[in-house]
């Protein structure tokens, strides 16, 4: 259990240090563009991906994100898939130095009293026997049915999604995406498990690589539009908060995993994740944490 949990942190660190490393390389590679003068923006985004590769720190943001990846394969090899998605809601916690020191501003009450909550809610969670299930046996049909019924539910919010008001889109397509993730880190362990026990060349004929694929790709575009919809704190709230409570539950019945079953175990997890949606919902409406351009120097408090 401590080395998932290491490498679950791990993994939460190197993400949020990659995404904040690309944020700032994707806007010096913007900045160093001609201006646009009318047409698709869409024009300028072969410039623009001309641009980031050759910027070191963009670069450097993608190898971290490689790093992240392999990170959250070993933590999903070494434990269960219930005990280490949820961890990765600490990303945000990891964001939030990484954004201070970005932006030269002290992080304001709110992002102090959400970052504690989240740390309250993980340390309860850890620390209550029997509420993190560390680790079962895989049921493929029980994954296949998993996915299926994501499948279904995806496309239900993507339509109802579709025509709403910018809120609600993108908060239902943020669910969406949390979802398709979700099911990212389920493939992402049997993957991780089909590459030690059976090799390379068995797993390249294995259905669930190519799952992961598609699963993760779908995540990624749809998070892109949950993004560009509406709210970012909300999609980013939605998102955080859907993927590791559809991981907890697909990990605990597809991996025929001990789900706690004590009143206290059970007041446990009902606490950690009500302390973490907390936090989160906190964060993602900090702009701290957010995607903003630099303070200039001499601010020094963000006042959310």
């Amino acid at each position: 259990m401590l080395l998932a949990v290491s490498l679950g942190l791990l993994a939460a660190f190197l993400n949020a240090a990659a995404a904040s490393l690309q944020q700032h390389g994707t806007q010096l590679a913007h900045q160093s563009l001609p201006p646009h003068r009318g047409g698709s923006p869409l024009a300028i985004v072969p410039t623009l991906a001309r641009r980031l590769v050759h910027t070191r720190i963009w670069l450097a943001g993608w190898v971290t994100d490689l790093s992240g990846f392999v990170a959250q394969a070993g933590a999903l090899t070494a434990g269960s898939v219930a005990l280490v998605q949820p961890l990765l809601v600490t990303e945000l916690l990891f964001a939030l130095p990484l954004a201070t020191a970005w932006s030269r501003r002290m992080p304001g009450r709110r992002a102090w009293v959400s970052a504690a909550a989240i740390s309250g809610g993980v340390a309860i969670f850890l620390a209550v026997p029997d509420a993190a299930p560390v680790d079962g046996a895989a049921n493929r049909e029980r994954i296949i049915v998993a996915g299926v019924l994501a499948i279904i539910v995806v496309g239900v919010l993507l339509l109802v999604a579709l025509g709403r008001r910018p809120l609600v889109q993108a908060t239902l397509v943020a669910v969406a995406a949390g979802l398709c993730f979700a099911m990212s880190a389920v493939l992402l362990k049997l993957t991780s498990e089909d590459l030690l026990e059976r090799g390379i060349a068995a797993t390249a004929t294995d259905w669930v690589g190519y799952g992961l694929a598609a699963a993760t790709l779908s995540g990624l575009l749809l998070v892109q539009w949950a993004f560009t919809t509406g709210s970012l704190a909300a999609a980013v709230a939605t998102m955080t908060i859907t993927n590791p409570i559809a991981s907890y539950l697909v990990g605990v019945w597809a991996f025929h995993a001990e789900p706690p079953t004590t009143a206290g175990a059970l007041a446990g997890v009902a606490g950690a994740g009500a302390l973490i949606s907390a936090g989160v919902v906190g964060l993602s409406h900090s702009s701290i944490v957010r995607p903003t351009q630099d303070a200039p120097a001499g601010a020094t408090r963000d006042h959310d």
